[in-house]
């Protein structure tokens, strides 16, 4: 029994291998067993990019990743950067048994599994962990919103002696015109990782969503955004199949500006999707 709905593993009928999850409904993430870095879903190709620019091409990195889904990225991580040490903290062990079932993990490699919440990361990992990771995705739903647990300065605060030098937080946030709550996330972030001001922020989506005409995915990145800005972030995003736009600097300032953060007192979980979104 699960919190977040009933799960379903849909095979890809057009590339044998490929499945879909789905929690109550809502699709949550694409396998493709025969190229894992086949990245479908628009926000997933670009925290791929961040996987891609955290670190010299094809370097082993440390990485957690707070939400499973049906384990993409850590699949990625491992292909595309061998020998990767990588856990994973996902609390709906029925999504687990499910995902292990229909696409097994590939063997050999360093991922490790861990059936705990995302909002007692800081204490569920090893602690041989604490300042060694670095590249942190945060990808946790339940059905189709994230928990308010999950967007606080307090728990943002927990995350940070986890992280190494040089390191990477990617975010995905779901949101729809006025990006309210994606602005009070990215404002509670900068609090913590460091404010957009500094550039130490950045936020990216299709235009289309920035602009408030569309409900979709945001990717926000905190930590060390310079360096991915120099290694070519922005023309990697700008070259997608559905190219997508990075704010940074000043356009992240204006992003937050006027934003509150969350905090526990007031944290609320992300608004619901239109209906029929997802078909």
């Amino acid at each position: 029994m699960t919190d977040t709905g009933p799960v379903v593993i849909e095979a890809d009928r057009d590339r044998p291998g490929a499945f879909t999850v789905l929690l109550d409904g809502t699709p949550q993430s694409y396998i493709d067993t025969g190229d894992p870095t086949n990245l479908v879903f628009e926000y997933v190709r670009r925290i791929g990019h961040v996987v891609d620019l955290v670190r010299p091409t094809g370097e082993a990195i440390t990485a957690v990743h707070l939400g499973g889904g049906g384990f993409t990225l850590p699949r990625y991580v491992a292909a595309t950067r061998p020998g990767s040490r990588q856990q994973v903290l996902e609390n709906d062990r029925a999504l687990i048994d499910a995902v292990r079932a229909a696409a097994p993990l590939p063997k050999r490699e360093q991922i490790k599994i861990r059936c705990a919440d995302a909002a007692v990361a800081a204490t569920a990992l090893p602690p041989g962990m604490l300042g060694t990771v670095d590249l942190l995705v945060l990808d946790v739903f339940a059905g189709a919103r994230t928990p308010a647990a999950l967007t606080t300065r307090e728990f943002f605060a927990s995350l940070v002696p986890l992280l190494g030098p040089g390191a990477v937080v990617a975010l995905n946030i779901a949101d729809g015109a006025p990006l309210a709550f994606a602005r009070s996330v990215t404002a509670t972030v900068a609090e913590v990782f460091g404010g957009p001001t500094d550039g130490s922020v950045a936020i990216a989506a299709e235009p289309a969503v920035l602009k408030g005409r569309r409900f979709g995915n945001l990717v926000l990145v905190a930590g060390a955004v310079p360096d991915l800005l120099e290694r070519g972030l922005g023309r990697r995003l700008a070259g997608d199949p559905f190219p997508g736009t990075l704010l940074a600097g000043a356009e992240a300032a204006r992003f937050v500006a006027g934003a509150k953060p969350f905090t526990s007192a007031n944290a609320q979980e992300s608004p619901m999707p239109p209906r029929g979104l997802f078909g």
